[in-house]
Parts: structure tokens; C-alpha cells; sequence
């Protein structure tokens, strides 16, 4: 519910943070684990993913199970394509868009969605995912406290030096570098 929040979280994403990999199994453990002691009528996880589950230790179909066991329901949005798809790639000339196989995985969306009684969209457009959120926004309603976190970085240490120095250069150029001779 907090735009603002998830915004400055999504800034603070960087490519190539992680290994390359989906662990979706893992990513809805981790969902499980904060939300299960949670008191709302309503627990909800929007899994946005193209399905392809190629790492962590587990498996998506025991994630789905474990958040039917706490009453969690999962709408999966499958995003991604059939085929080939542009991908960017880290190489050593910068970051370069390669065409790859993409592993689209609808299946295992559906079985995720159908086990926690949530539903399953496919999301082929900017637009379509817009409408998905708006749907899923009308099935669920739950209010709730959020805590927001920031990460914040202080950068003025190398400016206050080099402010320090140049005024301590002055004061030394001032009353020793150009004094003159008087008679």
C-alpha cells in the first residue's frame, strides 16, 4: 500500500546485485515467514515472474503448499515470452541486450495460484499489468500499518575535507606565501 516505499526500493536495486537465477520456491518461503503471524482477514502475495524456477533449495509447488497451510493466497502474474527474448548482460564494454532463450513456466504459475486459492494473469503489456493490479485491488482489501525503512548514505565527509584544506592553503598563502617586505 505505501507507492513511495516500494519505489525507494526498487531504486536501490542494481543489476547484477545477485547471481542470475529465479529461486521462486524460496521467494515465497521468505513471503510465508514475515506474513504468517500476521492478524489481517486477508494475506496476499502478487508473484510477478516468467515461472522458469532455476534456483534455490526449494521447491515452488512446497512454497505454494506451506502458504495454503497459513491461509496465504498467491496470484501469480506470469510476465515474459515464448522464444527469444532481449536480455541485458553485463559484459566488459557496459551493459549490452543479447537475444536468449526465455523459459516461460505458465504451468507452474497456475498450480501455484490454484493450490492457495488465489488466481493466475498473464501480463503481456505495460497496460495489462496495470489492469491485473487493478483487479487484484478489488478482490483484496486489507488495512494495514507499514513501517517504512530508508537507506541513506551521508556523502559531505569529502567536501567538508576538501573545504578544510583549501581554507587552511588560504590562511597559509595569507600570512606566510605573500607577505612583503616593508620599510
Amino acid at each position: 500500500m505505501d507507492h513511495t516505499a516500494l519505489v525507494n526500493l526498487f531504486q536501490a536495486v542494481e543489476f547484477g546485485m545477485i547471481d542470475d537465477g529465479t529461486a521462486i520456491g524460496l521467494g515465497l518461503a521468505n513471503c510465508v515467514n514475515r506474513m504468517k503471524d500476521s492478524k489481517t482477514k486477508s494475506k496476499v502475495i502478487i508473484l510477478l515472474t516468467d515461472g522458469s524456477n532455476n534456483a534455490g533449495d526449494i521447491d515452488p509447488q512446497t512454497a505454494a503448499e506451506i502458504a495454503k497451510t497459513f491461509g496465504i493466497r498467491v496470484y501469480a502474474v506470469g510476465v515474459g515470452s515464448y522464444g527469444q527474448a532481449r536480455v541485458p548482460v553485463q559484459t566488459p564494454m557496459g551493459m549490452q541486450y543479447m537475444m536468449m532463450d526465455s523459459q516461460f513456466d505458465e504451468t507452474t504459475l497456475k498450480n501455484i495460484a490454484n493450490t492457495t486459492g488465489g488466481a493466475y494473469f498473464r501480463a503481456t503489456d505495460n497496460n495489462s499489468l496495470k489492469n491485473i493490479y487493478e483487479q487484484i485491488d478489488q478482490l483484496e482489501k486489507t488495512k494495514l500499518r507499514v513501517r517504512e525503512y530508508s537507506k541513506r548514505i551521508e556523502n559531505f565527509m569529502p567536501y567538508l575535507l576538501a573545504a578544510l584544506m583549501l581554507l587552511i592553503a588560504e590562511i597559509l598563502v595569507r600570512y606566510f606565501g605573500l607577505r612583503t617586505i616593508s620599510n
